[in-house]
């Protein structure tokens, strides 16, 4: 059935994509083509696709479907054949992912960045630092617009060599085992809101209380690891959930526009910080009050440069290490 030759072989197999092996571990990961479709931006009909596509062609070479589907409302079923495919998918993607880094590090003329658009102006200050050392060299800066879910996937995928950005995580904990840290700040959150004095005295808002508040919250990233840390993975059903958003800068102009939405918003200090000092676009007229923290667990957003602790055995003079050092400046 396989030819020996690696670029012959079945075209069922020929014609997989790599996008077509990574919506397959999404769903391996989520449970479900519908959030799987939400952890990569795209339609729940798209992945659907591939993943029925997977299951008919790989099914047919290997005698066995990939994913069993158990009915609206239920996570889906991976066979034998599916986990091990899913392992075999991951192997693939690593697989290209280290390959091109080490292409990018064998021509070193390359170092990609990530940055959120609030982390923005730090990396900009700290481009100054190198900026002359890299056009001698002709080393190419390149910046990356990443969203605050991103921050560390971007970085553990080798999408970025280095990211600044910000994380959730219990008060006293440091960076994850496999990163490193250039710590910017670390705060807790705060809550932007059009609700009333009357609703919401203030001047400050106990965890305790989000329970009861009108929310608009997002699916995924750090306000949605720092809900899921206070009330546990189930938390969206603890909670009263008003809107979804997915960016920002979209919550703050559903909360300032003229729809009867009510409610409050979880941000960063940073951007507490920037609406109520009126450098936001949008915002104008929303309360900032402090989140205080009154649980078991304590939720902190920890703000600054990340990079992969392999990566710290670099020599100094490597353009990513010139980059790490400027910023400990």
């Amino acid at each position: 059935m396989f030819a020996s030759d690696p670029v012959q072989g079945p075209a069922p197999l020929m014609d997989t994509t790599l996008d077509q092996l990574r919506s397959l571990i999404a769903v391996r990961d989520t449970g479900s083509a519908l959030r799987a479709a939400r952890l990569l931006d795209r339609d729940q009909s798209s992945v659907q696709k591939q993943i029925d596509t997977l299951n008919r062609n790989l099914g047919a070479l290997c005698g066995e479907p990939l994913v069993l589907k158990q009915g609206r409302g239920r996570d889906v079923v991976f066979t034998g054949t599916g986990e091990a495919l899913v392992e075999a998918a991951r192997d693939t993607l690593e697989n290209w992912r280290d390959r091109i880094r080490m292409c990018r590090d064998r021509a070193g003329a390359l170092v990609v960045v990530g940055t959120t658009r609030f982390t923005l102006g730090a990396l900009t200050s700290v481009g100054a630092v190198v900026a002359d050392e890299f056009r001698r060299r002709d080393v190419e800066l390149r910046i990356e617009h990443v969203r605050s879910k991103d921050v560390l996937p971007k970085l553990r995928s080798k999408e970025v060599d280095l990211v600044c950005g910000s994380i959730a995580l219990p008060e006293g904990h440091g960076a994850p085992a496999d990163c490193e840290v250039r710590e910017f700040s670390r705060t807790g959150p705060s809550v932007l809101t059009n609700l009333s004095t009357r609703l919401l005295p203030g001047p400050e808002v106990k965890v305790s209380a989000l329970r009861e508040l009108p929310l608009v919250v997002p699916d995924h990233g750090l306000i949605a690891d720092c809900l899921r840390g206070w009330f546990g993975g189930d938390h969206r059903r603890q909670l009263n959930i008003a809107a979804q958003i997915d960016a920002v800068t979209y919550g703050l102009e559903l909360l300032c526009s003229a729809l009867p939405v009510r409610g409050c918003m979880l941000v960063t200090h940073g951007i507490g910080e920037m609406v109520r000092d009126g450098r936001m676009a949008t915002g104008g007229g929303l309360r900032v009050l402090p989140v205080v923290n009154d649980t078991p667990v304590r939720m902190q957003i920890l703000t600054g440069a990340f990079r992969r602790r392999d990566d710290a055995a670099r020599d100094g003079s490597h353009p990513l290490s010139m980059l790490w050092a400027a910023l400990a400046r």
